[in-house]
């Protein structure tokens, strides 16, 4: 079984991926009948109360994927124009923690947020503007442009999808959930492409 921290991914009726839960808000949804059906290996397996009938302890199974009833009020705006809140733990997972002027991976306590057109000069704080950068080179790039602080970018920063989102929300992803996620992402993915590349390259 799974440590008692390992996320359940809990979709709509639809499958669209929707949040990361505990096996505690699982185990609710269950009791509640709230689960329209379960995808994926059982990481939990529970003992509830006894049954007064049968005198038998239940038990509840929990698996790593969750499709809840109902669909999510903003469904159409995660295939259209939706844009996920931007957080450092969310930017440094979608770079994987490699720092894209000098390619070197870090860990998240030596990484920043840098904005590639500075705040200074009229960059905003969006998806597309801003990257992950070790502070090395984030000192020597300060309020400069890639261009004028003769620095070349390894990637293109992009915004993630609501899916590529709930992705990089995530902990500790077992191999059936990030299967059903990629099957979420668009064709053309960043993220997948880099995902599928480091997945070749560790085979």
């Amino acid at each position: 079984m799974a440590p008692l921290d390992q996320q359940v991914l809990r979709t709509d009726v639809t499958g669209m991926p929707l949040e990361w839960i505990g096996y505690q808000d699982a185990v609710k949804l269950i009791v509640l009948g709230q689960v329209s059906y379960t995808l994926g290996s059982v990481i939990y397996s529970l003992q509830g109360g006894h049954n007064a009938k049968t005198g038998h302890r239940t038990k509840i199974g929990v698996n790593a994927i969750m499709a809840t009833q109902g669909t999510h009020p903003n469904a159409h705006k995660f295939y259209d124009c939706y844009t996920p809140p931007l957080s450092n733990r969310a930017l440094f997972k979608r770079d994987a923690n490699v720092c894209l002027y000098c390619g070197t991976q870090f860990m998240t306590r030596d990484l920043s947020r840098d904005h590639v057109k500075p705040l200074s000069q009229g960059g905003i704080d969006t998806w597309e503007n801003v990257v992950t950068a070790c502070k090395r080179c984030n000192n020597h790039k300060g309020s400069k442009t890639p261009e004028e602080a003769n620095m070349q970018l390894i990637a293109i920063p992009f915004a993630p999808t609501h899916a590529e989102y709930v992705y990089l929300q995530g902990r500790r992803i077992l191999a059936d959930q990030m299967e059903f996620l990629l099957a979420h992402f668009p064709r053309n993915s960043l993220l997948r492409q880099r995902l599928t590349n480091t997945a070749l390259t560790s085979a």
